[in-house]
């Protein structure tokens, strides 16, 4: 069933990990797909091609610069005339903690995991019509009762996202436009496992119930709901997305 037909989808980080699955997605469900990417150019092209050119764009470009938002806002609507859903997936996972952080750690993290996302939506809102979706992305670990402290960075920016959630469906509402949050938890992508051991690696999946991790897939799934009209009164929520992790 093409939910999304008609539907102009933007996806931040799109030609890899949950962002490129998430694209994919939906276009399953007929949406025209535009993606921005950083610096993977095959990835993007991948994305680009099983979509088909006719429905789909790949704006290179980096998610923290307000320059770079305006001109994937004004790519999009050269190429399809509106914007219905925005998804500011983009993000950084630094593994730091109090000790170990310095000005620059910090206000890298923040530039792409919060100012990234705050002036993309504010640059899109006023081409947004009432039924729009909005779709930030924060992280299980927020709510998981038992946290590493060399997430402590990581997790500062996605508090503040969560913030945005709440806040902003306050704010959009009376405009119809809907914004909410998948929180994925630990997700077989090159960005969660960069670096990591293996040791650490089995004793993350043994924090899951299901004993392993999630797949870009199965958080795209969630994405998908919240870009149809299944999820229109829902606003300012947070959905985990863990296998029963937390």
């Amino acid at each position: 069933m093409a939910t999304l037909a008609g539907q102009v989808v933007i996806i931040t980080g799109g030609s890899k990990g949950i962002g490129k699955a998430t694209a994919l997605r939906v276009a399953r469900d007929g949406a025209k797909v535009v993606i921005q990417y950083h610096s993977d150019d095959q990835g993007a092209q991948e994305v680009v091609d099983t979509i088909g050119e006719e429905n789909a764009l790949a704006v290179k470009g980096n998610a923290a610069s307000v320059t770079d938002s305006e001109e994937l806002i004004r790519r999009t609507l050269e190429k399809f005339g509106q914007i219905d859903v925005l998804i500011a997936n983009a993000g950084t996972l630094p593994y730091k903690d109090l000790a170990s952080t310095s000005e620059e750690d910090f206000q890298a993290c923040v530039d792409l995991n919060v100012k990234g996302p705050y002036f993309l939506v504010q640059k899109a809102v006023p081409h947004l019509r009432p039924g729009a979706r909005i779709i930030l992305v924060s992280t299980t670990l927020c709510h998981a009762s038992t946290v590493n402290p060399r997430y402590l960075l990581y997790l500062t920016t996605k508090g503040a996202v969560e913030q945005m959630v709440r806040v902003l469906s306050k704010e959009l509402g009376p405009k119809e436009i809907s914004i909410n949050a998948i929180a994925p938890g630990p997700t077989d992508t090159a960005l969660f496992s960069k670096g990591m051991n293996p040791a650490v690696l089995a004793a993350v999946k043994n924090l899951i119930p299901r004993g392993r991790l999630g797949t870009p897939e199965e958080v795209a799934e969630a994405m998908a709901f919240f870009s149809s009209p299944a999820s229109g009164w829902v606003s300012g929520q947070i959905l985990r997305v863990n296998g029963g992790m937390a």
